[in-house]
């Protein structure tokens, strides 16, 4: 996750962002325990004391967007941006009411299943938070393919998240829609030709 941090740092350079990153305690998600999760909320109440109510959004790739997508509950989270996510069925949604999320996948991922990230952000949505899902053509697990343009898409919906500059196209629609709304399901695509590689 380095390269996405420095994309965020570049990006909010001269803005009052604090960008952080959660070590955990233990390897693994470990069932019930939910650890990963654990170590997140841990932390956000660590941010809590450290610089009092502040918006926050959360990036995690893999089971870090699983975990950042159950820290959503912690009331310092306003937004989630879930990469190539671990979203097993049926993953607590409730909780993501009036949260903002946006889940970006490869279609050619063969660790995570795209399927189960639309899956989940179909059932957020109806659940009242505000969902987009980004499809990434012929992106993998790893995010090494096309890379540039997930660090420039990820800090672009930092940005965006955070109000410091606008959202990537098709996601403010997506978060204008409806549950229920036929704008609100399928994801987009996101744009991976020349140009969009050129932006990093």
């Amino acid at each position: 996750m380095r390269p996405f941090g420095r994309a965020i740092a570049r990006a909010t350079d001269g803005a009052e962002v604090l960008l952080g990153s959660v070590r955990y305690r233990r390897r693994g998600w470990n069932g019930d325990r939910a650890d990963a999760a654990a170590d997140a909320l841990r932390a956000l109440d660590e941010l809590t004391l450290l610089t009092g109510p502040v918006p926050v959004v959360l990036v995690g790739h893999s089971m870090g967007g699983r975990a950042a997508l159950r820290a959503a509950a912690h009331p310092l989270v306003e937004a989630v941006i879930g990469l190539a996510p671990w979203c097993p069925g049926g993953e607590p949604v409730e909780h993501l009411a009036g949260k903002r999320i946006v889940l970006v996948h490869g279609d050619a991922d063969r660790v995570t299943d795209p399927d189960a990230s639309w899956a989940l952000a179909d059932r957020a949505r109806h659940a009242g938070a505000r969902v987009c899902g980004l499809r990434m053509p012929g992106g993998d697990h790893a995010m090494l393919r096309r890379a540039p343009v997930w660090h420039r898409l990820t800090a672009d919906l930092v940005t965006g998240l955070l109000g410091l500059g606008p959202l990537p196209p098709g996601v403010r629609e997506r978060f204008a829609a409806r549950p229920g709304a036929g704008v609100g399901g399928a994801p987009v695509d996101v744009p991976v030709g020349e140009a969009a590689e050129g932006t990093s």
